[in-house]
């Protein structure tokens, strides 16, 4: 970085224990201009306090209407190595997996074409490389073709599908979310390079409900791991969480959210009510040796999850509590097809589907996309229902 670009702002960012982006913006600029400017910009837009970008129209690659994101500043002559400043999301590998080899050939491909800046990985999910000019976006793609990687998602198209790590190193994955996630990118490649829609489409998939891809609340379409049994309890191993000095009572029944398990203190015994228990996973996480999920296992599907947009931030409604979740996952693609056809017919612009379902009713998309209603639809029974009765479904 030049001696004379003084960014005091972001060295104040640096402070702390945390790594920091900035330092690592600084380690890029000393080989590209544009991450040295990008610098200079930043600080600009601290001081300014507003963000100096701006549209300036479409760009992409060949046969592909998705996966590059343009990127100008409004502040062209200041900053001329950032005129064109675009992004390039590469279609990431299922749980975020990769060899060293792979890594270096992403980066070795990047400080060629591009500023050398990447995310990995940002809400999207995606390897995100940030900032490069419109010449040399085909050469980009055509590098990362042959080396085997791919575009992901962007624009009024289904984003590119992400899971977590699922069995790979996670013992409570329900399903093979590695494998659902591949197959699914596959199967929907003309949605997700050709964008067609109202608006963009998420789809993310955690292999238990701990949900650590945030699907609930980030993903139009979340596919959450649970079993349909009961959990598994060990009780030799509830003894011994209990002689160690546990309070289980405290600590596990009491925080249960539908009180669904009993503890009794002198044969110290745990045991639940089935019908009771949500599967919420609190029990698994305090007792991970006493307890684990049933056998009996697949996923339940939600729909709605966004930030705001045109409305406010949802969390997803559930509409089917549990669907096996076995290849080629015939069921969930059959559903997912309908569900699209549906807001791709009713939808406004830029509405996302939660907003859809939000305007027209639970229950007409039910009956749409031919769901049955359920109780898990209802947040608080003959207090917020979601669904009514049709006069043609009363009985007279």
């Amino acid at each position: 970085m030049p001696e004379d670009r003084k960014t005091p702002q972001l060295d104040e960012l640096e402070k702390g224990p945390w790594p920091s982006f900035v330092t690592e913006m600084k380690r890029a600029a000393a080989k590209s201009p544009a991450a040295e400017e990008l610098l200079g910009l930043l600080e600009r837009s601290y001081e300014d306090k507003i963000g100096h970008w701006k549209h300036g129209g479409i760009v992409g690659v060949k046969g592909y209407g998705g996966g590059v994101i343009g990127r100008y500043t409004d502040l062209p002559e200041e900053f001329p190595h950032l005129k064109e400043f675009h992004t390039v999301r590469v279609n990431h590998p299922s749980g975020w997996f990769y060899t060293t080899d792979a890594l270096r050939t992403l980066c070795d491909v990047w400080e060629k074409h591009g500023s050398g800046l990447t995310n990995f990985h940002g809400s999207t999910g995606d390897i995100i490389m940030l900032g490069t000019t419109t010449d040399q976006l085909q050469p980009t793609f055509d590098e990362l073709s042959e080396a085997g990687f791919d575009l992901g998602g962007s624009g009024s198209a289904l984003r590119t599908p992400s899971c977590c790590v699922g069995p790979a190193r996670c013992e409570y994955a329900c399903y093979d979310t590695l494998d659902m996630c591949n197959n699914i990118t596959h199967e929907f490649q003309d949605e997700l390079h050709r964008p067609a829609w109202p608006y963009k489409f998420k789809i993310k998939m955690s292999g238990c409900p701990n949900d650590c891809v945030a699907a609930i609340a980030r993903a139009d379409c979340a596919v959450i791991g649970t079993w349909r049994d009961t959990i598994i309890i060990d009780q030799e191993e509830v003894k011994a969480y209990a002689e160690s000095g546990m309070n289980i009572q405290r600590e596990v029944c009491d925080k249960c959210p539908t009180r669904a398990l009993e503890f009794n203190a002198e044969t110290k015994e745990l045991t639940v009510i089935p019908e009771d228990c949500s599967h919420c996973m609190h029990c698994i996480n305090v007792m991970p040796k006493a307890i684990r999920p049933g056998k009996d296992r697949g996923a339940t599907i939600l729909v709605g999850g966004k930030s705001t947009i045109v409305k406010s931030a949802f969390m997803s409604w559930v509409i089917v509590p549990f669907m096996k979740m076995e290849p080629p996952y015939t069921e969930f693609k059959d559903l997912i097809r309908r569900i699209w056809e549906w807001w791709d017919e009713n939808a406004k612009t830029r509405e996302r589907l939660g907003e859809l379902i939000y305007r027209v009713g639970m229950g007409t998309f039910l009956r749409e996309v031919g769901l049955p209603a359920v109780p898990q639809m209802i947040f608080r029974p003959r207090a917020n229902p979601y669904v009514f009765w049709q006069e043609d479904e009363i009985k007279k």
